[in-house]
């Protein structure tokens, strides 16, 4: 780290989550906010202007891409900056893709703000911050890998979860029937259960899928 004051980008889609965010970094020292943006697409863009050193990027926009989905984008460039998770969303379903699109850090908006003050600074760093429900349950999944589920088994149990028959579940992620019914039975017998119900049940305990 450089005596140069880490530069940040605001990406979420509430005015007034963006509003708190700056209000909290910008007390810190050595810390200025250069840009905001309340769409993901803008974060991408934005982020592309070499002026940003850490993005604090939200998760869900509402329609359009998300939070993941600009995390790739942003983390895929020579150079790019370091992108910080900063949501309401503790579930696997959240958590593994934006971890997998080359997040650095990811923290829950419930933390204290000295919290995220020092989980920016670790970030700017390059070094890996986790909230500790995050953590806690990536340690679960290493040391249980056989109840793990895969990121495709998660998105047809949370769309079962959304209610969506199995054709339902085919047409949206572009699958056969036949695919889904087989990723559900993994999914019981992963889970321990018989059933669609009881495999959203548990999953939604376990904190696999959204609540």
């Amino acid at each position: 780290m450089t005596g140069l004051p880490v530069r940040l980008l605001l990406a979420d889609d509430h005015p007034v989550v963006r509003a708190g965010l700056r209000a909290v970094l910008e007390t810190e020292p050595g810390m200025t906010v250069v840009a905001e943006a309340a769409t993901a697409e803008d974060a991408v863009a934005r982020a592309a202007a070499g002026d940003v050193d850490v993005v604090l990027m939200d998760l869900r926009f509402g329609d359009g891409m998300g939070g993941a989905e600009a995390t790739a984008a942003i983390t895929a460039r020579p150079g790019a900056p370091r992108v910080l998770i900063v949501t309401t969303y503790d579930s696997d379903a959240d958590t593994l893709p934006a971890i997998e699109a080359g997040a650095t850090g990811y923290l829950l908006k419930d933390a204290p703000p000295e919290d995220l003050a020092a989980a920016v600074r670790t970030a700017a760093a390059g070094r890996t911050i986790l909230a500790p429900t995050v953590a806690d349950r990536l340690m679960h999944r290493l040391r249980t890998p056989g109840t793990a589920l895969t990121r495709r088994e998660t998105e047809v149990l949370g769309l079962v979860s959304e209610g969506l028959s199995n054709q339902g579940v085919a047409r949206r992620l572009h699958l056969t029937e036949g695919t889904v019914k087989s990723h559900l039975a993994r999914v019981y017998t992963k889970l321990g259960v018989t059933s669609r119900t009881a495999a959203v049940a548990a999953a939604t305990e376990l904190g696999l899928i959204r609540r």
